[in-house]
C-alpha cells in the first residue's frame, strides 16, 4: 500500500486569506462592510450613530476588517473615514482563491 503525502498549501496565500475569512465571520463586520459599499467612505463618527455603538466597540470590529485588508482608512484632520477595498473584495471571489481549491490549477 502506497503511503499519501500531504501536499501543503501556499503558507503565505492561506494565512491572508485565513484573516479575511476570520474578518468577515461576524455578523456586525459585514454589517459594517455592507454599509461601507453601500454608502462609500463613512466617517467613524457617523458610524458609531449608524449602527449605535459605542467608538471602542466599533473601532475594534474597524480594525479587524482594516488588518485584513478588506477596508482602506484615511485620515482628514482628527477624523478618520473607511471605505471598502475593492480589490481586496473582488480577490476573495477570485481565481486564485479558486485555484487553491481547484487540482486543474
Amino acid at each position: 500500500m502506497s503511503k499519501s503525502v500531504l501536499i501543503e498549501p501556499p503558507l503565505e496565500q492561506t494565512l491572508a486569506y485565513e484573516k479575511k475569512f476570520k474578518a468577515l465571520a461576524d455578523r456586525k463586520r459585514l454589517e459594517i462592510l455592507y454599509q461601507l459599499c453601500k454608502k462609500g467612505k463613512i466617517c467613524v463618527c457617523d458610524m458609531c450613530e449608524l449602527f449605535d455603538m459605542p467608538q471602542s466597540k466599533l473601532s475594534y470590529h474597524l480594525k479587524i476588517l482594516l488588518d485584513a485588508g478588506l477596508i482602506d482608512k484615511e485620515t482628514k484632520g482628527t477624523w478618520s473615514y473607511y471605505g471598502i477595498n475593492t480589490e481586496a473584495i473582488k480577490h476573495l471571489l477570485s481565481e486564485e482563491l479558486c485555484c487553491l481549491f481547484r487540482p486543474c490549477c
